[in-house]
């Protein structure tokens, strides 16, 4: 036999196993259960990638925070320009709207 009649057999056999199936109540609960269950976990993997993303840029944000207030005292005692500390602060900036932003499309994806 050759892999070409294997085919149009498989694709045969699959089609009278799906009609089939269709006709069973057990397979189409199993079937409809199946995706209920796979599109719940789904949505439940999406919010925890969102929160623990916005948790690393809540992190992130933090460092970003402390460098730009350590180059802010390093500006007032005259050791590092201001070009430093606005970089850092809008380092930190960004990512805290990064964080907050991906904790609020977590919340509205529930």
């Amino acid at each position: 036999m050759s892999s070409r009649d294997f085919g149009t057999q498989s694709r045969a056999f699959l089609r009278v196993a799906g009609r089939k199936g269709g006709e069973n109540r057990w397979v189409r609960a199993l079937y409809k259960a199946s995706t209920v269950t796979l599109r719940s976990i789904g949505r439940i993997l999406k919010v925890l990638w969102l929160e623990v993303t916005g948790l690393l840029f809540l992190v992130l944000a933090i460092v970003g925070g402390g460098a730009a207030v350590r180059q802010y005292r390093q500006y007032q005692a005259g050791t590092s320009g201001a070009g430093k500390m606005l970089l850092a602060a809008a380092f930190a900036l960004i990512f805290a709207y990064f964080g907050g932003s991906s904790f609020w499309n977590s919340r509205r994806s529930r």
